[in-house]
């Protein structure tokens, strides 16, 4: 699917999840501008993209914060003169039992993973439904879709992204902009293998993190295998080029979902 003179956003883009997307963008034709809380990974991503040939841009930005949402916008579209194409992927993950979190470690989880996602949203439609063009696809999970014990904080935020999705899709419907999510399920990135990450807090007694990790996936994911940057990325640029799809939350799960 061919995305040559269109112009990209994509947050938390200076690594795992959202860097293979920004990628998989720029290897379909687009601009893309990179965006992320730490400086240093945005302007790493930027190099590689630029590399690849296409025009890259590196934000440092806070999701949460409104005024750093509108001058990434801003940065952006001045950059650019356009947008056509918004990947809302910054995100947090809380990992412990609802007996042990902390009303500040469930208010930086929504912060982050709902506050942001609404704050970039609403910034991005409102450039998009002048132009009377463009996609946003939020970055939702398996977790939007499932609860999962150990993590209900993520849970519930994911599910509140899949919910506002919906509702945003439906709203700006006749404006000639898709709004829709799409729901990874295990993919190998920090989130899921680093000291604070799924697999060492599933690990158990005896057990290493990879081992930890290979029996999450195999009793998981039906089809026993990790999902990729590269298929989120390939979803993604799906849902950003089907101008008829919009509302939906797309499962890229292995077939744990189906629905």
């Amino acid at each position: 699917m061919d995305l040559a003179g269109k112009t990209a956003l994509v947050t938390g883009a200076g690594r795992g999840i959202g860097r293979g997307v920004a990628l998989c963008l720029a290897r379909a034709g687009a601009d893309v501008a990179v965006a992320d809380l730490e400086a240093g990974a945005a302007a790493s991503a930027a190099a590689e993209i630029a590399a690849l040939g296409r025009r890259s841009l590196a934000l440092q930005v806070d999701v949460a914060d409104e005024a750093s949402v509108a001058a990434m916008l801003a940065g952006t579209t001045d950059a650019f003169g356009r947008l056509d194409v918004a990947v809302n992927n910054a995100g947090v993950l809380s990992a412990g039992n609802l007996a042990d979190l902390s009303v500040a470690e469930w208010d930086r989880v929504f912060a982050v993973n709902v506050r942001g996602t609404f704050l970039c949203c609403r910034a991005e439609l409102a450039v998009m439904a002048e132009a009377g063009r463009g996609a946003v696809v939020n970055m939702a999970s398996v977790a939007g879709k499932v609860g999962f014990p150990g993590v209900s904080s993520y849970c519930a935020s994911k599910f509140a992204v899949v919910g506002f999705t919906g509702a945003i899709a439906r709203e700006y419907a006749r404006t000639g902009v898709t709004v829709n999510a799409v729901c990874p399920g295990v993919v190998d990135t920090a989130m899921w293998n680093s000291d604070e990450g799924l697999s060492e807090r599933f690990r158990q007694p005896g057990e290493t993190r990879e081992q930890a990790w290979q029996r999450s996936v195999e009793g998981l994911f039906p089809q026993g295998v990790p999902q990729t940057v590269e298929d989120i990325g390939q979803a993604v640029i799906f849902l950003a080029t089907a101008p008829h799809v919009t509302g939906q939350a797309l499962n890229v799960d292995g077939g744990y979902t189906s629905h």
